[in-house]
C-alpha cells in the first residue's frame, strides 16, 4: 500500500482514465438504450436526444445518484477482508474499470445492448473472488442485484404493457381519438413528473444536503406533476388535427401529441438513467479515491469529489456522441415498431422502475428495464409484433457479458498487480 500512496497521483490519473472509458461505454451503450426509443419512434432527432441526455444524465446522476453509487463502490466487497490490504482493492477497482469499458466499446461497435450494470459487477465480483477470495465477494448483496435483474424488467414489461392498453382504451379505440389524446396526454405527463419527482425527493437529495419526509415529498411530487401537465397542455393546446394526414393513417394527429409526451419521458428516462448507471463508472473510481483519500484504511468515509462526477458525465456524453447511434437503432427500431404512443409506454414504464430501484441503491439493468418495457409494448399487440431474432441476440448479449467482464477484470488484476507491487 505504501508504493500507491506514494504514487497516488499516478494512480489516480490511471484509475480517472479508465473510468472516463467506462464512463464512455455508457454514453456509447446505455445512454443509447435510454434515448433509442424516443429516436426510434421519432419524437426527438440523435441531435435533441444527445441534448436531453447531457442535460438530465448529469442531474440524475448528481442529484439521486448516490444510494447507487455507495453500492457499487463498497457493497459488493467485504472491506473486512481487504483490511490492511487496501492495494488490492485499488487494483481490483482500476481492473473493473478498465475490463467493463472494453467489452462495453466492442459491443456497442456491434450495436449489442448489453448492460453497462452486468459488466461492472461482474468485473468486480471477479477480481475479488478470484484474485482475492470468495470470502471478498458480499455475496447477499450480489444476489440482491442479481434478483433485481429479473424482477425489474417483469416489472418495467407489466407496466408497459398497461399503460398500452390504457391509451388504447381511452384514446385509440374511441370515435374522437384526437380531441380524447388531448385531454388524457397532460394525465400521462403528470404520472411522469410525478414519478420522477416523488423518488427524488423521498431517496435522492440526502447527499446534497435536503432531506424531507415522506409527507413533504409527497406534497412536492404532486406540485411538480402538476407543474409538468400544465407545460404539457399549454405545448397542446395549438395543435390541431391534420386530415389529410389522417387518411393515410388514421391516427397521424394523434401520434403528433404523443411525440409531445415522449420528450418529457426522453428527459424521465435521461434522469432515471443517470441516477442508476452513472454509478457504474463512479463507483469504482469513488472506491479508489476513498482508499486513497483515507491512507489505505478500506473501511474509511470519503465523500465523492465533484471531478469524479464531471468526469462520468463527460464520458458519458463522448460515448453517446460517438458511438449510441447503433445502440439506438437495435432499441429503437428492432425489437418492434414504436411509435410515439408506444414509445412513450415504454419509456415512462422504464424511468418509473429504474428511479424505484436508485431509490433503494439496487443497481438494477437499465439496458434490461428498457428491453423489458419494449417487450410490454410489443406483447400488448400480440407476440407477432415482436422481432425474435433480435430478442434472442440482446438475451445472448446479457448472458455473455457477466463472464467477459469477469474473465477481463481478473486478467487485468493480475497485470496491474505485477506492475504495482502487491
Amino acid at each position: 500500500m505504501a508504493w500507491v500512496l506514494e504514487h497516488s497521483y499516478l494512480i489516480l490519473l490511471c484509475a480517472g482514465l479508465f473510468g472516463f472509458l467506462m464512463a464512455w461505454g455508457v454514453g456509447a451503450n446505455d445512454v443509447a438504450n435510454a434515448m433509442g426509443t424516443s429516436v426510434g419512434a421519432g419524437a426527438l432527432t440523435v441531435k435533441q436526444a444527445v441534448l436531453v441526455a447531457v442535460i438530465f444524465e448529469f442531474a440524475g446522476a448528481w442529484l439521486a445518484g448516490g444510494e447507487v453509487t455507495n453500492t457499487v463502490r463498497k457493497g459488493l466487497v467485504e472491506p473486512a477482508v481487504f483490511a490492511g490490504q487496501g492495494d488490492l482493492l485499488v487494483y481490483g477497482m482500476m481492473a473493473a474499470l478498465l475490463a467493463a469499458g472494453i467489452w462495453l466499446a466492442v459491443a456497442s461497435s456491434y450495436g449489442w445492448p448489453v448492460s453497462t450494470t452486468h459488466s461492472i459487477v461482474g468485473a468486480i465480483v471477479g477480481f475479488a473472488a478470484v484474485g482475492v477470495g470468495v470470502d471478498a465477494v458480499n455475496w447477499s448483496k450480489v444476489g440482491q442485484v442479481v434478483a433485481s435483474w429479473v424482477v425489474s424488467p417483469v416489472l418495467a414489461g407489466t407496466i408497459a404493457f398497461l399503460l398500452v392498453r390504457s391509451v388504447n382504451h381511452l384514446i385509440l379505440d374511441t370515435a374522437d381519438p384526437f380531441s380524447r389524446a388531448k385531454r388524457f396526454v397532460p394525465v400521462y405527463m403528470f404520472l411522469t413528473g410525478f414519478a420522477i419527482a416523488m423518488v427524488t425527493f423521498v431517496k435522492g437529495l440526502k447527499h446534497v444536503g435536503l432531506e424531507l419526509g415522506f409527507a413533504q415529498s409527497l406534497v412536492y411530487a404532486l406540485g411538480v406533476g402538476v407543474l409538468v401537465a400544465g407545460l404539457g397542455a399549454v405545448l397542446l393546446a395549438p395543435m390541431q388535427p391534420d386530415p389529410e394526414a389522417d387518411r393515410e393513417f388514421r391516427f397521424t394527429s394523434v401520434e403528433r401529441i404523443f411525440a409531445v409526451l415522449m420528450i418529457f419521458t426522453a428527459c424521465a428516462m435521461a434522469f432515471a438513467h443517470g441516477s442508476n448507471d452513472v454509478a457504474n463508472a463512479v463507483g469504482p473510481l469513488a472506491a479508489i479515491y476513498s482508499v486513497i483519500h483515507n491512507e489505505g484504511d478500506v473501511a474509511g468515509e470519503a465523500a465523492v469529489p465533484q471531478w469524479v462526477l464531471l468526469l462520468g458525465a463527460a464520458g458519458i456524453v463522448a460515448g453517446l456522441a460517438m458511438f449510441g447511434t447503433r445502440v439506438m437503432a437495435t432499441v429503437g427500431q428492432r425489437i418492434t415498431f414504436l411509435t410515439p404512443s408506444r414509445g412513450f409506454a415504454a419509456e415512462l414504464a422504464a424511468a418509473t422502475t429504474v428511479v424505484l430501484a436508485s431509490g433503494t441503491g439496487l443497481p438494477v439493468s437499465t439496458t434490461q428495464v428498457l428491453v423489458g418495457a419494449v417487450l410490454g409494448v410489443g406483447l400488448a399487440r400480440g407476440i407477432a409484433a415482436l422481432n425474435l431474432r433480435t430478442v434472442g441476440t440482446v438475451f445472448a448479449s446479457w448472458v455473455i457479458t457477466l463472464p467477459a467482464g469477469g474473465v477481463l477484470a481478473i486478467l487485468f488484476f493480475y497485470i496491474f498487480k505485477a506492475i504495482f507491487g502487491g
